[in-house]
């Protein structure tokens, strides 16, 4: 096997495990992995996103996020906001229910980070990371 094909193997393994950790982690918020990971895309963002733009995020089709976004507005979670710009369109916001999970989220995915990440050499992190970032930038442009 060669060096590429490595590389692309471990990159979209480490990516998968690295969400199913962390899944497993947050099982017991009682929330999904789609759905903790919408609230936090959302949570995150500078400007609200629409259902649209959160799909892209998560990475699966539009349908699957409306059913994903009714069940967390239906546990009140997020809201559906009409847009200003276009009254077509539903923009997302966390509630303040959906912020307390984002922190608990957010402090689980911290742990995790620094438990992992501290086990490896400072110098190979720094190394991979500027790799990684470097990539996505060619692709970026590809």
């Amino acid at each position: 096997m060669s060096t590429e094909e490595r590389f692309s193997n471990a990159l979209h393994n480490t990516a998968r495990m690295w969400r199913l950790a962390l899944d497993r982690r947050l099982r017991d918020l009682g929330i999904s992995q789609a759905g903790w990971l919408s609230i936090a895309y959302i949570a995150k963002a500078k400007t609200p996103l629409s259902q649209g733009e959160l799909a892209g995020l998560v990475q699966v089709e539009a349908a699957t996020m409306v059913s994903t976004i009714d069940r967390l507005e239906k546990a009140g979670l997020v809201q559906r906001v009409v847009s200003e710009s276009d009254r077509r369109v539903k923009n997302l916001v966390v509630t303040a229910q959906g912020q307390a999970i984002y922190n608990k989220v957010r402090a689980k995915a911290e742990d995790m980070r620094h438990e992992l990440l501290g086990r490896l050499d400072a110098e190979k992190l720094k190394v991979a990371t500027d790799i990684l970032e470097e990539l996505q930038a060619l692709i970026e442009t590809a």
